[in-house]
């Protein structure tokens, strides 16, 4: 039988088609190492196209999970496969840069969740499943054989994308410097709770970071938003203080706040640590019950950002600095950290991963991305595949 494994890449916030490359360079040249590697198989790179990162996260999987159907219905038929449910001959690794990771990792859990139509009950709310139980009796379609991410906040945004760039451009206004509350949730939440149970001190913020230079704005306009999030994040600490708003440019901070809230319903989810620990636990679950990859390429800043002065925020937060909060136990999936000796802040390395001129650590990290996909599709499924029947 032909077979077919699919690497589907999923931009994340404010992303676009362009994430894996300007033509998805990235994407290509991941398929074309992992064909290499697995032989008996064709392997294929699709990339979903650029959609709304706002409104909400289960309406936005919906959609991909649909269009994620129809890709795979086609390419079985034209594999010619007699029961594409039963026996598949296309597998499918969803790859996701940041928000994109959650998507999914979201659309896989749905897809496991599912319980077969012979063996529905009658009451379609008892079809929940909860951590623990069984997802499923492995009819998976499309079948999911891994969940590769991209410097994913499975856990949260560290703490530090805030806390460095802040302290960056306002190191002597410490009279500014308070405690981050509401939307800063989705950058300290679970920080501050573990802190609270290590007797830590909490961190604090500062007030929001002027406009981007030009060159940066291009970026941002190109659909990166996390810069922007981070910003706002601090402002909205600095006023629920109450002591800032003097330092404020009040024009600016509505427009930020605007632009924020629009998305808040999207990214939300980062907001919520108990949601985000089931996540990372369901599919730590998915990959011991069925076998399906799950890991985290994360981004760490490398030399470029070491020669920097500890200061408060580095003693606060050490000097392990990355965009995704890392998990504190080991049962959370592999985490495999991605260094960046050129970039000089955490969203700095998490918007240049794919760009080669950008990273110097881009050919390892192609290197990884493959040995885990060869790893995870290395089965019963690809042997019974032979190299004579793909055209």
């Amino acid at each position: 039988m032909k077979k077919t494994l699919l690497l589907c890449f999923i931009h994340g916030f404010k992303g676009g088609d362009d994430t894996f490359g300007e033509k998805s360079e990235f994407a290509l040249h991941l398929a074309a190492l992992v064909g290499a590697a697995l032989p008996r198989v064709s392997v294929r790179a699709v990339t979903y196209p650029r959609y709304e990162t706002r409104g909400d996260l289960h309406e936005c999987v919906a959609r991909f999970r649909d269009w994620l159907l129809n890709k795979v219905i086609d390419l079985e038929v034209a594999n010619g496969t007699p029961s594409p449910t039963v026996e598949p001959s296309v597998r499918t690794i969803l790859i996701g840069h940041s928000m994109g990771g959650i998507v999914a990792a979201e659309t896989a859990i749905s897809i496991a969740s599912e319980i077969p139509i012979s063996q529905q009950p009658s009451d379609r709310s008892s079809i929940a499943v909860n951590v623990g139980e069984p997802l499923t009796n492995g009819l998976m379609f499309p079948y999911i054989q891994g969940v590769l991410a991209f410097d994913t906040p499975f856990l949260g945004i560290s703490p530090g994308v805030v806390a460095h760039g802040a302290e960056g451009h306002y190191n002597s206004a410490s009279a500014a410097l308070t405690q981050l509350s509401g939307l800063s949730n989705i950058f300290w939440g679970n920080y501050n709770q573990a802190a609270a149970n290590n007797g830590a001190n909490k961190p604090a913020a500062a007030l929001p970071a002027p406009e981007p230079a030009p060159e940066k704005k291009r970026r941002e306009s190109n659909g990166w938003g996390w810069g922007r999030i981070a910003v706002v994040a601090g402002a909205a600490g600095a006023l629920a203080a109450g002591g800032a708003a003097a330092y404020m440019n009040r024009d600016q901070l509505t427009t930020g706040w605007t632009w924020v809230s629009s998305h808040l319903e999207f990214v939300g989810c980062l907001a919520r640590g108990a949601e985000l620990r089931q996540r990372v636990s369901r599919m730590v679950q998915l990959n011991k019950d069925l076998g399906v990859g799950f890991a985290n390429l994360y981004t760490r800043l490398g030399r470029a950002a070491s020669s920097k002065q500890v200061s408060m925020v580095g003693t606060v937060m050490g000097d392990q600095r990355t965009f995704c909060n890392l998990p504190a136990r080991k049962d959370a999936g592999l985490w495999l950290e991605a260094v960046n000796d050129k970039a000089k802040d955490e969203t700095g390395a998490h918007m240049a991963m794919f760009e080669p001129k950008e990273n110097p650590g881009y050919r390892k990290l192609s290197e990884d991305a493959k040995n885990l996909i060869v790893k995870w599709s290395r089965n019963e499924w690809y042997e019974t595949s032979t190299r004579a029947a793909i055209k």
